[in-house]
């Protein structure tokens, strides 16, 4: 039962990010019916704001790497440290720290990443704003297919120019020291202590996941501006019979939904090291989640990005896959076991293709997306 909670917990953790990107990428398509496929890209961003706030607050990696410019550092020699030769140790010290003294200064870059979300999200809808007008509003009344074409190379230059400015090695991106550590979930769940123990930061991701969620939906639900997106995104055309701007209010939920992946890829930053191809790896799956929850569904996406999430974890446990393989009496050379063991890398597509079969409009679809 340890394991089966601790695999729930993994795919909820995993879950989160799914969610939350394919959250941003229904809200594109339900308002504009644009299929954006630079959405990873928006969630790689914000995993270098993450990183850049890191930079800037003082995070002391290495003296000579490639964000170098970005420090706000001053490097003296310090006669009190020597290398091997008797010459003293160039040491870099935050400006903060100048500035505000060692325990504000120290603060700041302990909880880079926490302030990065703040600052982020002014960045991200700016970006999500830029690409709307600069781009994809050309693009409202082209083919889908063309609006594939078009953003998946945007999102390719994305990822060059953050290669360009960090290189192509990922970069660790460290947490605050209060939450980098292990919870023990089984003391509050009535287990013995260290029974059931998970990362701390992965929890907080969860919930912050949670919360950003919610407050989409409450600001959809519960505003005048959601109103008018609901009601555009059912009848666009009524709405702007009535006098109302659509495009307006569209352009704007394009930022918003530029901010949730930016977001969400900056808490993300201190579990996956940031490189300039994330956004690409969590795009596929992510589009998946969209058409599993149904195209145009919110509901549906952070229903199925929950559900794709604890299927992929389950599918990379390995004590079932080793039984079963020894149960059908298979060695490791044989292809059917080898499948067996690499399940977890195909398993959200599986389940795709099983729900797609039953439901072709998927979990929470509406009649008539993408059927024509």
């Amino acid at each position: 039962m340890e394991e089966i909670i601790q695999q729930v917990v993994n795919g909820l953790d995993r879950g989160s990010a799914y969610a939350l990107i394919a959250l941003g990428l229904t809200l594109i398509f339900g308002t504009l019916g644009v299929v954006n496929f630079a959405h990873g890209a928006l969630f790689m961003i914000g995993a270098f704001v993450a990183v850049l706030m890191s930079d800037v607050l003082g995070d002391i990696r290495e003296i000579g790497s490639a964000d170098d410019f970005f420090k706000l550092v001053q490097v003296v020699e310090d006669p009190t440290q020597t290398d091997f030769l008797g010459r003293p140790l160039a040491v870099e010290t935050s400006y903060w720290v100048i500035w505000f003294g060692e325990s504000f200064g120290n603060w700041l870059s302990d909880w880079a990443v926490p302030i990065a979300v703040l600052v982020s999200i002014p960045i991200m809808i700016f970006i999500g704003w830029a690409m709307e007008r600069g781009l994809i509003r050309h693009f409202y009344h082209r083919p889908h297919a063309d609006q594939i074409l078009v953003t998946f190379g945007l999102a390719i230059v994305l990822g060059d120019l953050i290669r360009a400015m960090y290189g192509a090695n990922p970069i660790q991106t460290p947490m605050p020291d209060a939450l980098n550590g292990p919870v023990d979930l089984g003391v509050y769940l009535g287990y013995e202590a260290s029974t059931i123990t998970y990362s701390a930061w992965r929890i907080v991701y969860f919930f912050f996941s949670m919360f950003i969620i919610a407050g989409v939906f409450a600001f959809l639900q519960f505003t005048t501006f959601g109103m008018v997106v609901r009601a555009g995104m059912a009848d666009r055309e009524t709405v702007g019979l009535l006098g109302i701007d659509i495009n307006r209010y569209f352009t704007m939920m394009f930022g918003l939904a530029a901010a949730v992946a930016g977001v969400a890829g900056v808490m993300f930053a201190p579990i996956q090291a940031p490189s300039y191809n994330l956004g690409m790896e969590y795009l596929v799956p992510c589009f998946v989640v969209v058409v599993v929850g149904g195209m145009g569904s919110l509901g549906g996406a952070v229903l199925a990005g929950f559900l794709l999430g604890i299927v992929q974890s389950f599918a990379s446990l390995p004590t079932w896959k080793n039984n079963l393989v020894e149960w059908l009496g298979l060695d490791d050379s044989n292809l059917i076991a080898n499948l067996i063991i690499g399940v977890d890398q195909i398993a959200i597509y599986l389940i795709a293709i099983i729900i797609l079969l039953t439901r072709p409009r998927g979990l929470m679809g509406r009649k008539g997306v993408m059927e024509d």
